[in-house]
């Protein structure tokens, strides 16, 4: 019970770090100083002490898209061991849930976009909905493969001890899944090589066009909450790397914790030295994961 009201615990505070573990990673590659670790939180803070200008042409929907998204990735994290033996809340078929409602999230965002009349926006909607469809088969393809190989119907054992005698009779499949699961979420958090965070050339945004208009404590949720899904794909790479070779709760908690900040680091290594492809190119980087996972699934059913 204490192990579990601490997972949830860190799961609130902890995601804003691994921003700064990535901001720090790429400016000691590039030879700067780089920001603190803690950047993340002061920018949320100031944020959050700053007033929000809405524009008259939009509505309800674009206030209630921030509150939305963060309470359908908040829901989310209750069906993720992230680092206990058990997630908070977990039944038969949650793998579906966890994907429908990170699908939410990014629903109300992209419909808090289009409120705002702006073609531009809407430009960068398009676009996000047409390579989260595409990223979409990687996702459950892979969850599918984990399915297959650990015989469970629910995240936490999907995610959980049975991946130990697993990695030991379907190592292939399970690393292609990893894989897969790593290029999913540099696509589902607007990463490099997908998309840049701190893009500002207007013709290759994408996530970052969509909250634009979006300001003071509203941005701070927006922030807040890709945070927090970073944290939440973090956490499947982790738990499938880890493959149960934790077993005690205490142990397995931190090699968790030490885990995603060699997620953050790793993705840090990755911005650092690849550069974002073209928007032709995204797609077929998608589909190529999707291909993993496939090829995954297919090694467990023959």
């Amino acid at each position: 019970m204490l192990l579990s009201t601490l997972q949830l615990a860190v799961f609130l505070f902890l995601p804003p770090l691994l921003l700064g573990v990535i901001g720090r990673v790429k400016a000691r590659v590039a030879g700067r100083e780089g920001p603190p670790l803690l950047q993340p939180y002061r920018d949320l803070r100031r944020l959050i002490g700053k007033g929000a200008v809405y524009s008259r042409t939009t509505s309800w929907i674009f206030r209630a898209g921030p509150v939305v998204g963060v309470a359908a990735v908040l829901a989310a994290g209750l069906l993720v061991p992230l680092g206990a033996p058990a997630a908070a809340v977990s039944f038969a078929g949650d793998f579906a849930l966890l994907a429908y409602l990170l699908a939410l999230a990014r629903f109300v965002t992209v419909l808090a976009a289009l409120d705002t009349g702006s073609s531009f926006e809407g430009m960068g909607a398009a676009r996000e909905v047409t390579f989260s469809a595409i990223a979409e088969p990687a996702l459950f393809l892979g969850l599918l493969s984990l399915v297959r190989s650990t015989g469970g119907l629910d995240l936490t054992h999907l995610l959980g001890d049975g991946l130990a005698a697993a990695w030991q009779t379907d190592g292939p499949a399970l690393l292609l899944v990893a894989l897969a699961f790593f290029v999913v979420a540099l696509a589902e958090n607007a990463r490099i090589p997908v998309d840049d965070p701190a893009t500002h050339l207007e013709l290759t945004m994408i996530h970052e066009v969509m909250v634009l208009d979006h300001s003071g404590p509203d941005l701070a949720l927006i922030q807040y909450g890709a945070a927090l899904k970073l944290y939440l794909f973090g956490a499947l790479v982790v738990k499938l790397a880890l493959g149960g070779r934790f077993p005690g709760p205490v142990s397995g908690f931190l090699a968790f914790l030490v885990g995603q900040l060699l997620f953050a680091a790793a993705i840090g290594l990755v911005e650092s030295t690849m550069a974002r492809l073209r928007l032709s190119r995204v797609p077929q980087l998608l589909v190529g994961a999707s291909v993993l996972s496939g090829f995954a699934l297919v090694l467990l059913l023959r």
